[in-house]
């Protein structure tokens, strides 16, 4: 059993953090190297997810994608928030991006997940992690 939190964009008002924990408190992310040496997995990518967040006067935070691939069959299970309504904008500022959970089966089938979802994974197959986009952003 794995448990994780990743984190997303922020925003204020001032330019948002990029990749922050921003209502979850004595939380960190577990490092590539013990995630791959605990379970079979192969984490492909965790980087910044450019663009994510909300444009204005102050740029709201960029969020993370974090691809996990897995080497024997697994359960799955996500919850996840602000992958309907995206973090607001306030005083005209835009909203940040959308989060989205997205599964590549090994044979290229991609099936789009909800914010709380569980599926099966299989030997090859890859969970697609794109954490929402921070919405601050005040316009000029």
């Amino acid at each position: 059993m794995y448990y994780e939190t990743i984190c997303g964009g922020a925003g204020a008002d001032f330019d948002g953090c990029d990749a922050v924990h921003t209502h979850m408190t004595n939380s960190i992310i577990t490092d590539p190297e013990v995630l791959e040496w605990r379970f079979p997995v192969l984490l492909d990518e965790f980087s910044i997810r450019q663009n994510s967040g909300g444009a204005g006067k102050h740029q709201g935070g960029n969020a993370v994608v974090r691809k996990i691939t897995f080497l024997n069959p697994m359960t799955v299970s996500i919850l996840s928030s602000h992958r309907l309504k995206p973090g607001f904008g306030l005083q005209g500022g835009l909203a940040g991006s959308l989060g989205q959970n997205t599964v590549l089966r090994y044979n290229g089938e991609i099936v789009k997940l909800t914010g709380c979802a569980e599926v099966n994974m299989q030997q090859g197959d890859s969970l697609i992690i794109e954490t929402p986009g921070g919405g601050y952003g005040y316009q000029d």
